[in-house]
């Protein structure tokens, strides 16, 4: 079994803040909701909220649009920005692991033909249900689901990521969809 990080290892970008910026050009009102994502971000580097809290304030958005059919519209625009890096290698035992929530990544999980897991977040208001799906807590996740499974490859951008990786026969560091030689180290 093969394992990927999503965000600037598979697409190009962030798919959150991709999905929010293309959602603010098609509805330019929900600038309404700046304040309230501000003070949650000035919170969290001020270290008076958790990085879940804070994602939770920003996805204050989702109250305010449609947002299945949003994320379907976004991922018609948005697939062509899939690493070729991976459309190539792809398999349907894949398993994509992020922070990103799961209602944004599912469409394209689903397109692709792999497996995911991704932060539970609710697609109406923005609430976590759990943890971000971000360092150990990733770890967790991939051992709730598939038990002690080995990993055979391993593919992130992020040190943050380092956790999973060292489940892995083999990991790999990536930028811009293409495999850093030195990657984590751990081979």
């Amino acid at each position: 079994m093969n394992v990927y990080d999503f965000d600037k290892t598979i697409f190009a970008g962030d798919s959150t803040a991709s999905f929010y910026f293309f959602e603010l050009k098609r509805h330019p009102l929900l600038i309404k909701h700046l304040p309230k994502q501000f003070s949650a971000f000035f919170s969290y580097f001020r270290k008076k909220i958790d990085k879940t809290q804070m994602k939770e304030r920003f996805y204050i958005f989702l109250s305010s649009i449609d947002t299945e059919k949003e994320v379907e519209l976004f991922w018609q625009k948005k697939k062509k920005k899939i690493y070729p890096f991976y459309l190539e290698r792809k398999k349907s035992s894949d398993v994509i692991i992020s922070a990103s929530p799961e209602f944004l990544l599912g469409v394209i999980a689903d397109e692709l033909g792999v497996n995911l897991l991704a932060s539970r977040v609710s697609p109406a208001d923005g609430r976590y249900d759990g943890l971000n799906c971000y360092g150990d807590e990733k770890v967790s996740r991939f051992r709730e689901e598939y038990g002690n499974v080995e990993i055979d490859e391993f593919y992130s951008d992020s040190l943050s990521d380092l956790p999973l990786a060292k489940l892995a026969k083999k990991a790999f560091m990536m930028k811009k969809g293409r495999i850093i030689d030195n990657g984590y180290g751990l081979n």
